[in-house]
């Protein structure tokens, strides 16, 4: 309804807008009524492919230098990742993070991870797969909250490096 008030972001979601535009992005949070915990919940809630959803998943990657060291993959919805290619491309042991290490790490709880405006800078992979599209939606901070951003705008924001990290289909 025009000229009606919106609903203001929650605190989380205001966090990613807040690092959204101070990147220079005019990509614009929306919170809605339904959570999106899954990639396949985002994108029946957005009406686009589940390849479109860029999900956040952050990941243990021990090191004999870091062996508590986490690493956040931001991968199409379509596709699991391949922890062996991940594991070679961080010469660590690979194995899933715990929900009190990812919220410490990124200040956010698994379901609503965003590709930025984390708690601490942790190496980023970005799956090539999403390059494929014109636009991909992200997590804005809650299972509520998504956003639209350019591929490669994703991948400048969140200091990814593009990376083959899809487990291919037996």
């Amino acid at each position: 309804m025009p000229g009606a008030p919106t609903k203001p972001l929650s605190a989380a979601a205001t966090r990613v807008q807040q690092a959204l535009a101070a990147a220079g992005l005019d990509c614009v949070i929306t919170e809605h009524a339904s959570a999106a915990r899954t990639s396949a919940e985002a994108a029946a809630t957005l009406g686009c492919h589940v390849g479109e959803i860029a999900k956040s998943l952050v990941f243990r990657a021990a090191t004999a230098e870091a062996p508590d060291g986490l690493v956040l993959v931001v991968a199409s919805g379509a596709n699991r990742v391949d922890e062996a290619k991940l594991a070679a491309l961080c010469n660590a042991v690979i194995g899933k993070a715990d929900a009190a290490a990812v919220r410490e790490a990124t200040g956010y709880a698994i379901g609503g991870i965003p590709p930025i405006a984390h708690a601490r800078r942790l190496p980023t992979y970005v799956d090539r797969d999403l390059l494929a599209f014109g636009r991909v939606f992200a997590a804005g901070g809650t299972p509520n909250a998504m956003f639209p951003i350019r591929p490669h705008d994703l991948v400048r924001v969140s200091g990814g490096i593009i990376a083959d990290v899809a487990l291919l289909a037996s």
